[in-house]
């Protein structure tokens, strides 16, 4: 069974359509969190690294694309219904909590926080859904989102690049290190983040501080 895996990676690996994959994935990431983009990203590094396929320079280059695309897909979801969709959203649950975060750490942090959201689980649309729905400058969005996508795309490739140089004889083993320490970051950024929270004490997002978001964004 893991023969018959790894053989169907590596054949999918050595195909141009895994470009086009990566790119896909870290698209429709953007406004569709369930989408594993991380995960494919991973893995393509994992085999650039064991195997020599795909090339490493274009998985960074595709998914840092892919990634750009979808940012400003969710913002333009923002702008239209991204603020009723937000608004409905049922209170208790993780993705309310998504979204207050968003709310106030747009307020306090402007649009920094989109870089920051990249390894927040469901941060991502949270921040790009919010910032379009409080009309945050297009022209102060995009080279976020540009950082953003660059940095995100650089440091899944090459996360995945040293599972694989760490078993080159063994891709899937590579691959389960490369999640690893992706899942590794993401916990250290969220204890980072609920520690910083529980210190600096803040208010809950009261309605009106879309309107006061709008005005700063404008000014």
């Amino acid at each position: 069974m893991a023969d018959a895996l790894l053989h169907f990676a590596e054949e999918l690996m050595s195909s141009w359509w895994i470009y086009v994959a990566v790119w896909g994935f870290a698209a429709l990431d953007g406004f569709f969190p369930a989408v594993p983009s991380e995960t494919l990203v991973i893995t393509a590094g994992v085999f650039a690294a064991s195997i020599g396929h795909p090339n490493l320079y274009v998985v960074i280059v595709v998914a840092a694309l892919g990634a750009f695309v979808g940012d400003h897909l969710s913002y333009l979801l923002g702008r239209g219904a991204g603020g009723r969709m937000l608004d409905r959203v049922k209170p208790g649950t993780k993705r309310h909590t998504a979204v207050m975060w968003a709310r106030r750490a747009l307020a306090d942090r402007g649009g920094l926080v989109l870089i920051v959201a990249r390894y927040i689980p469901g941060g991502r649309t949270a921040v790009t859904l919010t910032m379009g729905s409080v009309r945050y400058p297009l022209r102060r969005f995009t080279p976020y989102a540009a950082v953003a996508a660059i940095s995100w795309g650089l440091y899944c490739s090459l996360v995945g690049y040293i599972g694989g140089k760490a078993f080159e004889d063994n891709p899937l083993k590579g691959v389960a290190l490369g999640i690893g320490l992706a899942l590794g970051v993401t916990v250290i950024v969220e204890v980072v983040r609920h520690y910083r929270a529980k210190r600096r004490p803040q208010p809950e997002v009261e309605p009106q501080v879309e309107d006061e978001l709008m005005v700063t964004s404008e000014r």
